[in-house]
């Protein structure tokens, strides 16, 4: 098992900018393919800040390399987010080699605090599995699943969150259903903490039910935008103790997130 799950993904470790530029004509050929663009890197503040995502393309998740490679574009390594990452993913061969040394740590609360209070940006995509793994009718759906973490961690931290909308990466690939409830059956979200098991076709796999390796997408205009920091008026322990107050912001950070991927998904339909 040390093969697959012997990554040390818990070290806060520097970023290859060696790497970076080994993947950019990588990047630069996907952005060609993709049509993507994005927009909104002028937003991006002084580090630490909170990015939140909305999740897309189960483990392939192109977005997140094309906004990677537009920040390391125009800031360098400075503002370039840590990404926090589902161990399973991080950890796999070839996943790891790329992931890591570009900034892929652990999710979970304490690193990411620790990551923000040493003055770095971070991202995380709050939806995780249920947002990846949504059903392709949902595709135009930020769906974080009444996770409110990533707001307590913003709360205790003092930080701004910083919203990074994608439409377009999640219809590189047809999920026809995300399985929760056999993910629930087989008991994946305890032993594995995935809860989907999604029914999925993909090229070259074709139909497949669970996760399948990561697959060759299809072509699809990508959108990405950052939106403006968004500062909270309560920060501290207090704030974070407070309940309704982190449903509030929550509310708000997710309808901001959801009237821009409208908005996207509108002008791609325009585009297609």
């Amino acid at each position: 098992m040390g093969f697959f799950f012997g990554a040390d993904i818990d070290t806060i470790r520097p970023r290859s900018p060696e790497l970076m530029e080994k993947l950019l004509p990588w990047v630069t050929f996907a952005e060609r393919y993709f049509r993507s663009e994005v927009r909104g890197l002028e937003r991006i503040p002084e580090p630490g800040a909170l990015f939140v995502g909305n999740h897309s393309a189960g483990a392939l998740s192109p977005d997140s390399f094309l906004f990677g490679a537009a920040v390391y574009r125009r800031y360098g390594l400075s503002r370039l987010p840590y990404g926090l990452g589902h161990e399973v993913v991080i950890q796999l061969p070839g996943f790891r080699d790329i992931l890591l040394p570009l900034g892929a740590v652990r999710a979970g609360h304490d690193m990411a605090e620790k990551l923000l209070t040493s003055g770095h940006n971070v991202l995380v995509y709050p939806g995780g599995d249920i947002d990846s793994c949504r059903p392709f009718r949902h595709r135009g759906k930020v769906k974080f699943g009444g996770r409110e973490g990533y707001i307590r961690l913003a709360l205790n931290a003092g930080v701004p969150i910083v919203p990074v909308v994608t439409s377009g990466a999640h219809s590189t690939f047809l999920i026809i259903d995300d399985g929760q409830w056999f993910a629930k059956l087989i008991g994946s979200d305890k032993w594995l903490r995935l809860k989907v098991w999604p029914l999925t076709l993909s090229l070259p796999w074709g139909l497949t039910f669970g996760w399948p390796p990561t697959h060759f997408p299809w072509r699809s205009r990508i959108l990405i935008e950052v939106l403006p920091p968004i500062r909270f008026g309560r920060y501290g322990r207090e704030a974070v103790a407070d309940a309704a107050y982190v449903t509030e912001c929550a509310h708000h950070v997710e309808s901001a997130m959801q009237a821009a991927l409208d908005r996207l998904e509108a002008e791609r339909r325009l585009l297609s």
